[in-house]
C-alpha cells in the first residue's frame, strides 16, 4: 500500500507545472530534440508538461552511476566502500545526494537558459529563470528521497520503481494512439501485428539475458573441527550473463545526445550561428540524426564498449579469487592465486562478448525495425524494455522472498 501510494503521489507531481509557461511554444520546441523526449519518456510526460519533477530522477541516476566508477578508479572511495561498513556506504550515499545537486543544477540551469531564449516563459526575467532552476531541482530532490522512502518501508528498489512507473505510465496513450491511427487507416495492421510479436520475442529474449548464469563450479576443502573432520561441499559461482545491466545502453545514448543537444544551443531561435561551431551543429543535425546509418553504428560500438567497461567495473575477478583462497575453496582442475583470476576472466570475456553484442543490437534494431514496419505512433525503446523488464524480475524475486520469510517463520513457530 504504500508502494502504490507513492506512486499516487509521483502521478500527481507529474501535473504539478511550473507557472507562467507557453505550452505550445514549449511543445513546439521538444519536437526538435530527440535528448528532451528521450528524457520525457523516462519522467512519465513530466517533461511534456513541464512540471516540477521534469527532470525526473536522472540527475540521482547519473550520480549514482559516477560515484560508483569513483569507487573503483579512487582509493580512498574504495576503501571507504570495502571497510568502511554501514558508516562508509551512508558517507558515499552523502557523496552521491550532493553529487545530485551538482548535476542537477547543471541540468536545469541549461534547460531553463534554453527556454528562456525561445521565450518558453510569459515572464522573460532573470529571476524567473532561477526561479525555474530552484523548482526543478527540488523535483529531482523530491523523488529521490520519495525513492529512498519505497526502499525503506515498501519493496523493491524505490528509485528503479520509480523509473519503472514513469516509463509504464506513457504506454496507454502509445495504445490509445495507435488503436485510433490503426481504424483510420494511418496503420497498418499487418505490420503492426509484425511488431507486436517481435516485440514480444525481445522481451522473452530479455528475461532469459537476465536470468542467464554461467555457474563456475567451486569445491570446498575438508576442515576439521576439534576432533571432527568435515568433507567439502560442492557449489558454484554464479557469473550473470548481463552484469551491466541498461547502463551501457544509458551511457551509450547519453553520450551520442548530449553534444548533439550541446550544439543545438547555436540554433537558437531556428537561426543557426555563422560560425565554426554553429556550421558542425547544422553537420551533427541533417548527418547525425537517429535514422542515419552513422547514428546507430556510432551506437553499437559504445554500447559494446560500454558493456565490457561496466563488466570490469562491477565484477572484480582478483576478489573472487583471493576469497576463495581464503575460505579454502578451489575451481577443480585449476591452481588458486593468479590461474585463477585468468581462469574467471576468460569465461568472463566470452558471457560478456554475447551480452555486448546482445545489447548493441537490442539498442539499434527497435529503431529500425519500427522505421521499416512504418510503425509511426507506438515508441518501443530498448532503453525502456531493459528497466520495465529488470526492475519487473527484482521485484517479483524481492516479493518472492519476503513471502518464504513469512512461511519460514510461520513453521518455526509451529
Amino acid at each position: 500500500m504504500f508502494v502504490l501510494g507513492a506512486f499516487a503521489l509521483f502521478v500527481f507531481m507529474i501535473h504539478v507545472q511550473i507557472p507562467d509557461v507557453n505550452d505550445k511554444v514549449w511543445n513546439n520546441l521538444l519536437q526538435q530534440g530527440v535528448f528532451y523526449n528521450l528524457l520525457g519518456f523516462l519522467s512519465g510526460g513530466a517533461l511534456q508538461k513541464l512540471s516540477v519533477i521534469a527532470m525526473g530522477i536522472t540527475p540521482f541516476i547519473n550520480a549514482s552511476i559516477i560515484m560508483q566508477l569513483m569507487t573503483v578508479v579512487l582509493p580512498q572511495l574504495e576503501e571507504l566502500a570495502k571497510k568502511g561498513g554501514e558508516e562508509g556506504r551512508k558517507k558515499i550515499g552523502r557523496y552521491t545526494r550532493w553529487l545530485t545537486i551538482v548535476l542537477g543544477t547543471a541540468q536545469a540551469f541549461f534547460m531553463a537558459n534554453m527556454m528562456h531564449a525561445n521565450h518558453v516563459f510569459y515572464d522573460d526575467s532573470i529571476w524567473f529563470e532561477l526561479y525555474a532552476v530552484i523548482a526543478m531541482v527540488g523535483g529531482t530532490l523530491f523523488l529521490m528521497w520519495l525513492g529512498e522512502q519505497i526502499t525503506d518501508k515498501g519493496i523493491g528498489n524505490g528509485v528503479s520503481l520509480i523509473i519503472f512507473i514513469g516509463i509504464v505510465l506513457r504506454y496507454p496513450q502509445y495504445v490509445a494512439q495507435t488503436y485510433a491511427s490503426t481504424t483510420k487507416g494511418g496503420e497498418s495492421l499487418a505490420n503492426l501485428l509484425i511488431y507486436i510479436v517481435i516485440a514480444i520475442l525481445v522481451i522473452v529474449s530479455i528475461v532469459f539475458l537476465y536470468q542467464g548464469q554461467r555457474r563456475i563450479p567451486v569445491q570446498q576443502a575438508r576442515r576439521v573441527v576439534g576432533r571432527k573432520m568435515f568433507a567439502g561441499r560442492s557449489t558454484y559461482i554464479p557469473l550473470r550473463l548481463n552484469n551491466a545491466g541498461v547502463i551501457s545502453i544509458i551511457f551509450a545514448i547519453s553520450l551520442l545526445l548530449l553534444p548533439q543537444q550541446a550544439l543545438s544551443w547555436f540554433n537558437r531561435g531556428g537561426v543557426v550561428a555563422h560560425n565554426f561551431l554553429g556550421t558542425v551543429s547544422n553537420w551533427v543535425t541533417l548527418n547525425f540524426s537517429p535514422n542515419s546509418w552513422l547514428y546507430n553504428l556510432v551506437y553499437f560500438i559504445l554500447v559494446v564498449v560500454f558493456t565490457f567497461f561496466y563488466s570490469a567495473v562491477v565484477l572484480n575477478t582478483k576478489d573472487i579469487a583471493d576469497n576463495l583462497k581464503k575460505s579454502g575453496s578451489f575451481i577443480p582442475g585449476i591452481r588458486p592465486g593468479q590461474p585463477t583470476v585468468d581462469y574467471i576472466n576468460r569465461i568472463l570475456i566470452r558471457i560478456t562478448t554475447a551480452a555486448a553484442i546482445y545489447l548493441g543490437l537490442l539498442a539499434v534494431l527497435p529503431g529500425m525495425l519500427q522505421r521499416g514496419l512504418s510503425v509511426t505512433t507506438f515508441y518501443l525503446g530498448s532503453t525502456s524494455l531493459l528497466i520495465v523488464v529488470g526492475v519487473a524480475l527484482d521485484t517479483i524475486t524481492q516479493i518472492e522472498a519476503r513471502l518464504a520469510m513469512r512461511d519460514y517463520r510461520g513453521f518455526i513457530k509451529r
